[in-house]
């Protein structure tokens, strides 16, 4: 095994990449390798099967891509694919297939993504034309293998990306299949963030002599490189809405991520962020590929700078411009959380991480602190004054940049000159800013928002928050049927929308072996092949117990707590 602890080579050629190769890498800025490419590249050059454990954003990518792309230097052009990557997500599909692009363009490399959602003729007339490197999805590639449009009988690579993640959400009998008709003599790669049993196991039965090498916490850390400003409010449930807003207009992002527990939170959200001047879209599992491609277009040419997702939507979702993150809600689980800030503060770029917690929630930021073991500022919500200054700045702002560009204002003389003979020029400025200010705002935007009281142990200062607020927060819980206090956690199940599953389903499997109640059960989000059920994290173990042994829609299914890899 080999274990790295952040060292590397000096650069890219010092791991005997193809020179045509280190010019490509010079010329997008790669500098010099991660610690996963230093400790990868090597071996799968040498022809070894490889076993990877690092993190998702430390340059796994590169580090099975360029050996495939130098293979296929080596090689030449030819009808069937060279090598063959699955991934769990046809996001994930995209992007690996648009980096492999990239850094073959200058020789010419063809690479195809494959993936559901997405009509199947379109992907025949490449297939049929030859590929090098087919970027797929287990799904529609075992599709593709059974009409006999995908022959891997010349196969050479085989990457298996993020396998813990295509387990999870139920690929296993897939990724066997596909194994089984690939040839014995193949180079196999597997890269996960965790190696649990079950991907112990199918790499004793598919790896030959593996090398191992698997990154050190220090080493996945620095190469993910996030610089991540971590930020809590407390807000009162009924004015997160506008206090969104009023954190956006102070933050100014140049693209944002609000995440939300379910769809209707979503659609809800969305709505409101428009109806006050946003430009937000939603991205949620009851949306059909098309919808979420051109919402993904949409974000990525500038036409919108917010979209608002669940969770299991964005999975795999990978935007270069993206500046900030909102968690709507104070994530259920620390993996969680880590999951959703990883989407920004990536090589070397900086970002903003924003948790709207209710007063009930402030012990969850807390937990999630202690977790991470990273700083989560605890801030007071703005207020109307601090909006209105920040646009009176970026109103002086715009105005000294539009006379430094000398902008052509030859069109408001008319209006100016008048005035000017009657009033005070700087009078007439002052009251043309005045108008454009109260212009820029809308009522609902200059609500004050009630303040919250920080809770005696998080203020350090021996007072004790109101009893009414406590009061108001006990009763809304007690409503929902759990104590105030009460952390959640979410469940993975592993059945989902294609099997028949609906909420009502896991509800009753849930309340008919556990001890909790229809009320005890939070958010319930319904993918293709997997399900996540928010419980109380004290009945949690309970519940998982209780659902091995049970069926849900007449199969058993894999339940345990979520984990995602940090992103």
């Amino acid at each position: 095994m080999i274990e790295d602890n952040g060292g590397g080579a000096s650069g890219f050629a010092d791991l005997a990449l193809a020179p045509e190769l280190c010019h490509v890498l010079s010329g997008l800025g790669y500098e010099e390798p991660t610690p996963i490419q230093a400790a990868a590249i090597p071996p799968l050059l040498a022809g070894h099967d490889l076993v990877g454990q690092a993190a998702t954003g430390t340059g796994k990518t590169a580090a099975f891509a360029l050996p495939i792309l130098q293979q296929i230097l080596a090689e030449g052009g030819r009808t069937e694919p060279l090598a063959l990557v699955l991934v769990p997500t046809r996001e994930l599909a995209v992007q690996v297939c648009e980096a492999m692009r990239s850094y073959g363009h200058d020789m010419g490399a063809r690479v195809l993504a494959v993936y559901g959602g997405e009509p199947i003729g379109r992907q025949l007339g490449p297939l049929k034309r030859g590929v090098d490197v087919v970027v797929a999805t287990p799904g529609r590639a075992l599709d593709h293998i059974k009409r006999g449009t995908l022959t891997l009988s010349g196969l050479e690579i085989l990457v298996l990306d993020e396998a813990d993640e295509m387990l999870d959400m139920g690929f296993a009998e897939e990724i066997e299949a596909i194994l089984a008709v690939t040839p014995e003599k193949r180079q196999t790669a597997l890269f996960s963030a965790t190696i649990p049993p079950r991907i112990d196991g199918m790499v004793r039965r598919h790896l030959r002599d593996p090398v191992r090498v698997e990154l050190g916490r220090q080493a996945s850390a620095s190469a993910d490189g996030l610089l991540v400003r971590q930020t809590a409010y407390l807000v009162p449930r009924g004015y997160k809405a506008a206090a969104l807003g009023r954190v956006l207009d102070l933050e100014r992002p140049t693209a944002t991520i609000v995440f939300c527990p379910t769809r209707d939170e979503v659609d809800q959200l969305t709505e409101s962020l428009n109806g006050r001047g946003y430009r937000a879209e939603a991205l949620h599992g009851g949306m059909d590929q098309k919808q979420c491609d051109r919402v993904m277009a949409r974000l990525r040419s500038g036409a919108i700078d917010l979209l608002v997702a669940t969770d299991v939507a964005a999975r795999g979702l990978d935007i270069d411009q993206l500046t900030h993150v909102v968690n709507y809600d104070v994530p259920s689980s620390p993996e969680s959380y880590v999951h959703r800030i990883g989407r920004v503060g990536r090589a070397g770029r900086e970002g903003t991480a924003i948790t709207l917690a209710e007063p009930r929630q402030h012990r969850l930021v807390k937990t999630i602190e202690r977790a991470t073991k990273q700083p989560i500022s605890i801030e007071k919500l703005p207020t109307v004054a601090n909006l209105r200054a920040r646009r009176l700045e970026l109103m002086r702002t715009t105005l000294r940049e539009s006379l430094l560009k000398g902008d052509d204002l030859d069109a408001f003389r008319s209006v100016v000159g008048p005035l000017d003979a009657e009033f005070d020029s700087y009078e007439v400025a002052l009251a043309a800013v005045k108008l454009a200010h109260e212009a820029s705002g809308t009522p609902r935007e200059e609500e004050e928002i009630p303040a919250v009281e920080m809770p005696a142990d998080d203020r350090g200062d021996g007072r004790k928050a109101k009893p009414r607020d406590q009061r108001q927060a006990a009763g809304r819980d007690q409503r929902r049927g759990r104590r105030a206090s009460e952390a959640t956690t979410r469940l993975f199940v592993s059945t989902g929308r294609s099997a028949g599953v609906r909420p009502q389903d896991l509800v009753g499997a849930i309340t008919g072996e556990s001890s909790l109640s229809g009320r005890d059960i939070g958010a319930i989000e319904i993918a293709d092949r997997f399900s996540l059920v928010e419980v109380p994290e004290s009945a949690a173990d309970d519940v998982v117990a209780a659902l091995r042994r049970t069926s849900i829609k007449g199969r058993s299914a894999t339940v345990r707590r979520e984990r995602y890899p940090a992103r």
